[in-house]
């Protein structure tokens, strides 16, 4: 992955999957995640090699809400700057809105990428399971119409939330899955490994989560690899790693593309109105 190519393209785009991770659960038995609304602020905290930027500074906009019964709405926003060595900055801003069913069986999701104010992706469509659990439609409005049946039933990304958090209370160190949450062209499914840390001791890297709501809630480290589906031999596409809450907040961000790796810290957070099923 070359920063001029591959690397710029998929900054653009990347944290969608982790930050979905924040979702809350779509289980009436599990226990509610918070809806909330955070701000994280991005920094370079690694480049290695020629075709790495320079220089890096960002912030991504997290916003969700909803409930089990209404289904949940995740909107997300992120706005990069990447300097090369040579010549002019480059700016992504991806934008994403979600929906995703309480039952996690109806996930819609339109993703819009831009490269310096122009668009440059759109992602729209509609992800649907069937009903005996053994396979999925795919029906994309752009980049162009086409729909996929796949036989293969990933989890979207609350049901993968809610897993990961299960697997953490259990004491559990590794977690696999496969994931689908629209990005990179609608069509694609990921092979994941998630590495699953101890319960964290030590304050919060992140400003905003040391004191106020989230203080005192427990939260592990967690990394997650994506792998082309049926190759998890093979390279990761994408490696993230981030501080996992109890009530679904991410915290303490490094978003890994290879030759670079940003890193963020959420600076603002705010608790959303709860919608309560009746």
């Amino acid at each position: 992955m070359t920063f001029s190519s591959l690397g710029f393209r998929q900054a653009a785009k990347l944290p969608l999957l982790a930050l979905c991770l924040a979702s809350p659960a779509g289980a009436q038995t599990a226990a509610p995640f918070v809806a909330h609304r955070a701000i994280y602020d991005l920094s370079l905290a690694k480049s290695i090699g020629a075709s790495a930027p320079a220089s890096a500074r960002g912030r991504i906009a997290f916003d969700f809400s909803g409930s089990a019964c209404d289904g949940f709405v995740t909107t997300f926003r992120q706005v990069t700057e990447l300097q090369p060595t040579e010549g002019d900055s480059r700016t992504s801003d991806m934008r994403s809105t979600s929906f995703e069913d309480g039952g996690a069986k109806t996930l819609r999701f339109k993703i819009e990428t831009l490269v310096n104010g122009r668009i440059t992706e759109t992602i729209d469509g509609t992800a649907q399971k069937a009903d005996d659990g053994e396979a999925m439609s795919i029906d994309l409005r752009a980049p162009k119409r086409a729909k996929h049946d796949v036989a293969v039933v990933p989890l979207f990304p609350t049901e993968q939330a809610r897993k990961l958090v299960a697997a953490a209370k259990e004491g559990r160190t590794t977690f696999q899955a496969k994931v689908y949450d629209g990005s990179d062209t609608g069509e694609k499914i990921y092979d994941t490994m998630t590495v699953i840390g101890p319960a964290a001791a030590a304050p919060p890297e992140d400003p905003a989560l040391r004191e106020g709501p989230m203080a005192g809630i427990a939260r592990w480290p967690v990394v997650v690899s994506y792998f082309e589906q049926g190759k998890p031999d093979g390279s990761p596409n994408y490696v993230l790693a981030f501080d996992l809450y109890e009530n679904g907040v991410s915290g303490n961000l490094r978003l890994d593309y290879g030759d670079f790796v940003l890193a963020g810290k959420m600076s603002k957070f705010d608790l959303l109105p709860e919608k309560i099923c009746k």
